[in-house]
């Protein structure tokens, strides 16, 4: 699990991520990237898995789980962005994937910003 103020909650800061910033491309997931930062504030991630993704909640959570995970690997390990907010939205490639092919496209992100 992520710490709590790392966690990107609201529906309107979702929305706000999509709209502004830049996004990036890897291997069936894809990263939207907020407004830069102006203060000195954590950085809010969120996870998408859509339905389309596939029907059965359990499918998408596990991806969540996944990308989840990772991702908390590399901010123990000392994560900064000049972002406020990063929203990862899984693409339908990941259904098939294991846990060390996410954890490279994630981390192949991460480097990106």
């Amino acid at each position: 699990m992520l710490p709590k103020e790392n966690r990107l909650k609201k529906r309107n800061a979702f929305t706000a991520t999509y709209k502004t910033g830049k996004t990036f491309h890897y291997n069936g997931i894809t990263l939207f990237c907020g407004r830069e930062k102006t203060k000195d504030v954590p950085t809010k991630i969120g996870f998408v898995v859509s339905k389309k993704f596939h029907k059965r909640a359990v499918k998408r959570n596990r991806i969540k789980r996944l990308m989840r995970e990772s991702l908390r690997l590399i901010i123990k390990k000392g994560f900064s962005s000049d972002y406020i907010s990063l929203v990862f939205t899984a693409s339908s490639k990941l259904l098939d994937k294991n846990f060390s092919q996410i954890d490279f496209a994630i981390k192949k992100l991460v480097s990106k910003i």
